[in-house]
């Protein structure tokens, strides 16, 4: 959903955030009983999508930078400073952000015509989003909180495989957030099975409507 990126998430086209981009294109009329946000919640549900995906691809980037310093760094004290850094990030920042970036992107491609698995980019960067959301707060969190731990207790460098997931984590999400903005910008691959026919319903209930409000009917 970073779309970068988380990054969603699924959502209606946007600026580049991390990630998405553009204004959506024509698109059927939703189904009857479907969630519809108005305009004006829709925009607004856009502007924190977009923030929330551009801070989760910076917080990433931030949480990167600290790992490389931790892992290479000669000096015991920029190590000891990049992993306690890291833990604050993880703590304070990396739930919230994640997670506001993944409900907005779900929000808006379930408000929208685009809909959550109706195209094939949409339903890809949401899983993206998802599954980066997940590892983030089930598994990067508990790699920095070991390191973090580590170091303030006076073990520098850390002991164990931390130092190496705290670069190779973040180096992964980083690639996901970017890919997910790729597929906002670009929506390659068209319409799913299940879009096309919700399509083509769409179509034949208009079609149904003209014709009831044809004269002589």
């Amino acid at each position: 959903m970073p779309t970068p990126p988380g990054p969603s998430a699924a959502d209606t086209p946007a600026p580049p955030s991390g990630p998405a981009a553009g204004a959506p294109p024509a698109a059927p009329t939703a189904p009857a009983g479907r969630l519809r946000l108005p305009r004006r919640a829709r925009r607004v549900w856009l502007v924190v999508h977009v923030a929330s995906s551009v801070g989760w691809l910076g917080l990433t980037a931030g949480v990167l930078a600290l790992g490389i310093a931790g892992r290479f760094s000669d000096d015991p004290d920029t190590v000891r400073a990049a992993y306690l850094a890291q833990r604050i990030f993880a703590d304070w920042l990396l739930i919230p952000v994640s997670l506001l970036s993944l409900l907005s992107g779900l929000l808006l491609s379930l408000g929208t015509t685009w809909g959550l698995l109706r195209h094939y980019w949409v339903a890809t960067k949401f899983w993206l989003t998802l599954a980066a959301t997940l590892a983030s707060i089930l598994a990067l969190r508990a790699f920095i909180h070991d390191a973090a731990g580590q170091v303030a207790a006076g073990t520098v460098p850390p002991d164990g495989r931390a130092p190496h997931v705290l670069v190779i984590a973040p180096s992964v999400a980083l690639l996901v957030y970017l890919t997910a903005t790729v597929l906002s910008v670009v929506k390659p691959w068209g319409m799913t099975g299940r879009g096309r026919r919700l399509a083509a319903e769409a179509r034949a209930a208009r079609t149904g409507r003209a014709a009831d409000a044809a004269p002589g009917r």
